[in-house]
């Protein structure tokens, strides 16, 4: 963890936010580090060798939420207000594809106060850590870097899919928020929901991925 800290440390702008979360280093643990290290079975040199190839991908940028954290590859802007790409892009597309792909899991949320944006960002953010099965985590973090990085977003759907009688019962229940914060997401394989997520690739692609290329356009100019 302290070589990221200092290889990210270099990659920082020299901002003048006066937010709390720009003071320093990325604040809160470096998920998805920790897991290239337990794929790479402890080995630091490797997983360290791993970050660094990972960081020349365009899907580094979403996978790894503290690589872009006040990053000098975003636009001034951005890198001010503290919105990370998984925020401003990610969740954004999660909601605008479930709200057409699995409507009745949409408007669950909304009757719950509660949108699908804050679960995500909790879910990304973790790597799924807590969430998922270790081996569900690995074929997620190599499905992305494979595939693309739209693929985290339609991950989140299949995720919100697999659950939709999970979330409609707990909408009813009034305990929507508790449940898929506090509770694993129980029987999820990446590999039964890869056709669906090929489908969403189809239909959606050009738009998610055009948009997530915009926003971290400066990344492959500048590594």
């Amino acid at each position: 963890m302290k070589h990221c800290q200092e290889l990210l440390s270099q990659q920082r702008a020299k901002l003048t936010s006066e937010l709390y979360t720009l003071q320093g280093a990325y604040p809160g643990h470096d998920w998805f580090a920790s897991t290239v290290f337990l794929i790479m079975a402890g080995d630091m040199e490797r997983a360290l060798r791993l970050l660094l190839h990972l960081s020349t991908l365009l899907t580094s940028a979403f996978l790894w939420p503290a690589r872009l954290h006040g990053s000098v590859h975003l636009p001034m802007e951005i890198a001010q207000s503290s919105i990370h790409p998984v925020y401003s892009c990610t969740t954004h597309y999660v909601e605008m594809l479930l709200k057409t792909e699995v409507p009745l899991v949409f408007s669950a949320f909304r009757m719950s106060g509660f949108t699908p944006s804050q679960m995500c960002v909790q879910w990304l953010g973790q790597c799924f850590w807590n969430y998922l099965d270790w081996p569900e985590i690995c074929h997620y973090v190599s499905t992305c870097v494979v595939m693309g990085p739209d693929y985290q977003v339609y991950m989140c759907v299949a995720v919100l899919k697999h659950l939709h009688q999970d979330i409609l019962q707990h909408t009813q229940t009034q305990d929507l928020q508790v449940f898929l914060k506090e509770e694993p997401i129980q029987g999820f394989r990446v590999s039964n929901y890869l056709e669906y997520m090929e489908g969403l690739e189809r239909s959606y692609r050009t738009m998610v991925l055009t948009d997530m290329k915009n926003i971290s356009q400066r990344i492959s100019k500048q590594c």
